[in-house]
C-alpha cells in the first residue's frame, strides 16, 4: 500500500515515477479497472465547485502529484513528495506499452489532432498496438456506443483527453465497465501531434513548465490565477490540521 498525503479532502501517493509506473502496470496484468489521475492546485479548487470531479479526484486508484505549487506545498510539511509530469508519466506508459504488447486507445482533442498523434507515436514505438482512436467531440447519446467499441477492442491503456473536469468525470463513469487503466492527459495530444511545443528542460527543471505554458497561451491566466493563490490561503488557513493528518509521512 503506498502512503499517501491528504490535502484538503484529497490523497496523493507518495510514489517515484517508477513506483507509479509499478502500480499502473499491475493494474494491467492483473486485469483491473483502474483511474489515474495526474493532480494539481488548479484541479483540487476547480473540486471544491464541482461535486462529479471532486469525487472522481477521491477515489482515484493512483493520485500523482503534477502541479508545481502542489508539490511545494506538500514539501513544506516535510513529506518526501515527487513531481510526476502527467504527460511523461503517460509516455512511459506508452513505451511499456510497445514492449509488453498492451493494447492503448485514444479518446479526445479534435479529430486531426488525435489522428496526428496516434501516427507520431506509432512512428516513435514501432511495436505499438493502437486499439481505439476517437476524438473528443460527441453527443452524449454516442457514449454508451463509445465505451461500447472501446471495450470491444479489447482496450487495455486509455488515454482521455478532455480537459478537467469532463476527462476524469467520463473516466470516473466508465472506469468499472471497461475494466482497464484510464488516466486524463489534457493537452497531451497537442504536444505528441506536435502541434505545441512543450516547455524546454530549464523551464522543466525549475518546476515552471505552467509559466512557459502561461506565456505561450496567455487566455490560461483567467483560469489559473483564482484557483492558485486560493490553493496557496487555503494552505496556510488549514496548515494545522495537515500537519496533523499527515504525521505519519513526515519526515
Amino acid at each position: 500500500m503506498n502512503k499517501r498525503f491528504k490535502i484538503f479532502d484529497y490523497e496523493l501517493d507518495l510514489i517515484t515515477k517508477e513506483e507509479g509506473l509499478s502500480c499502473a502496470e499491475s493494474y494491467i496484468e492483473e486485469k483491473k479497472s483502474a483511474q489515474v489521475v495526474t493532480l494539481n492546485p488548479e484541479m483540487i479548487m476547480m473540486g471544491e465547485k464541482n461535486s462529479d470531479l471532486k469525487t472522481s479526484l477521491q477515489k482515484a486508484d493512483i493520485v500523482l502529484p503534477d502541479g508545481a505549487g502542489l508539490v511545494m506545498a506538500v514539501k513544506s510539511f516535510g513529506a518526501d513528495v515527487h513531481r510526476i509530469p502527467g504527460i511523461e508519466f503517460s509516455e512511459e506508459l506508452i513505451s511499456k506499452a510497445a514492449e509488453h504488447g498492451w493494447k492503448v486507445g485514444f479518446w479526445g482533442a479534435k479529430e486531426d489532432v488525435v489522428q496526428k498523434a496516434v501516427e507520431n507515436l506509432k512512428n516513435k514505438y514501432p511495436k505499438l498496438t493502437v486499439s481505439y482512436v476517437r476524438s473528443g467531440y460527441y453527443n452524449e447519446e454516442e457514449e454508451p456506443a463509445i465505451v461500447g467499441d472501446i471495450k470491444t477492442a479489447g482496450t487495455q491503456i486509455l488515454f482521455v483527453a478532455m480537459g478537467v473536469p469532463k476527462q476524469e468525470i467520463v473516466i470516473r463513469k466508465y472506469k468499472d465497465i471497461l475494466g482497464c487503466l484510464m488516466i486524463g492527459v489534457g493537452g497531451s495530444f497537442d504536444v505528441w501531434s506536435g502541434r505545441v511545443m512543450r516547455a524546454p528542460k530549464i523551464f522543466r527543471s525549475l518546476g515552471c513548465e505552467w509559466l512557459y505554458r502561461l506565456i505561450k497561451e496567455p487566455n490560461r491566466f483567467s483560469r489559473m490565477f483564482p484557483s492558485l493563490p486560493l490553493f496557496v490561503f487555503r494552505v496556510i488557513l488549514n496548515s494545522n490540521k495537515i500537519k496533523k493528518e499527515n504525521r505519519n509521512v513526515q519526515s
